[in-house]
């Protein structure tokens, strides 16, 4: 099985560690990554507010890449998929014109639906090396990847359910909340700190309430968010777990944990030593 893979900005630069375990899971899976050859900004997060047209036509460009491979399209970030699929519903209902020849039909999956499917789920759990027993996550989505669901095509964009599936399957204990699609503040930390630190506080505050040891996401801007904050916290840090590294851990154990989560702020480490997974 082979996909073509677009990484977007964010794994070229701050989410490093997010793309390194999302090449090792797929291996793992024996599912090839095709990355797309001289792709793009996908124009997230400020085109869709200054251009229309280029807010159509940034996705549009990596849509085109991808169908001249003739793959499904893959986006591990949240907000590129949420774009790549805007793109793709104007270009199928002949909204704009872009100087490519793409027709808007290649299939663009979010990294989590598509690896959440129950054949995808078996073979997950048949590569299990390290369970991840008596770690107690909740799941993280934001808003970006369920809204709009007429974009996503998430129908259960109040309580999505694809991380909290695969967070199951590496064997960790998967908390319910109701602040998986609440917004984390995206980029407003730009311009208003205060309202940043409102709103990701208020996030880590109702995870430990739920009874969480961790929070699982899928979004790098997510992630930096609800993992910086933590830098100025004295007291305890609520580490913050792309899924895929999860699922590398539980396929591959802990003895090079210490390289993988260097760039976490939370440090993860004396979580999952005080649970033997290291």
């Amino acid at each position: 099985m082979k996909l073509s893979f677009y990484p977007g900005c964010s794994l070229d630069g701050m989410a490093r560690d997010y793309a390194r375990s999302i090449t090792a899971v797929f291996q793992h899976l024996e599912i090839g990554l095709v990355e797309l050859e001289d792709w793009t900004c996908c124009g997230a997060t400020a085109a869709h507010s200054l251009d229309e047209m280029m807010a159509a036509a940034l996705p549009a460009r990596n849509l085109a890449l991808a169908e001249k491979l003739g793959l499904d399209l893959v986006s591990p970030c949240a907000n590129c998929f949420n774009r790549l699929r805007f793109s793709r519903k104007l270009l199928r209902e002949k909204m704009v014109d872009v100087p490519w020849q793409v027709s808007g039909e290649l299939e663009v999956h979010d990294m989590t639906r598509f690896l959440a499917e129950p054949a995808l789920i078996k073979r997950i759990e048949q590569r299990l090396v390290r369970p991840l027993a008596g770690l107690r996550v909740v799941c993280y989505y934001g808003c970006q990847m369920v809204r709009p669901p007429r974009i996503t095509g998430y129908t259960d964009f109040e309580n999505p359910q694809t991380l909290d599936r695969l967070a199951a399957a590496l064997g960790a204990e998967v908390r319910d909340w109701s602040y998986k699609g609440t917004c984390c503040g995206a980029s407003i930390g730009i311009g208003r700190k205060d309202i940043q630190d409102t709103l990701t506080g208020r996030l880590l505050d109702k995870a430990r309430q739920a009874g969480a040891e961790a929070i699982v996401v899928s979004c790098p801007l997510c992630q930096a968010n609800l993992d910086i904050i933590q830098r100025r916290s004295k007291g305890m840090v609520i580490p913050v777990f792309y899924f895929t590294e999860l699922m590398r851990l539980a396929f591959e154990g802990g003895e090079r944990a210490g390289v993988w989560f260097k760039q976490h702020f939370a440090d993860p480490l004396p979580l999952l030593e005080g649970k033997g997974l290291l």
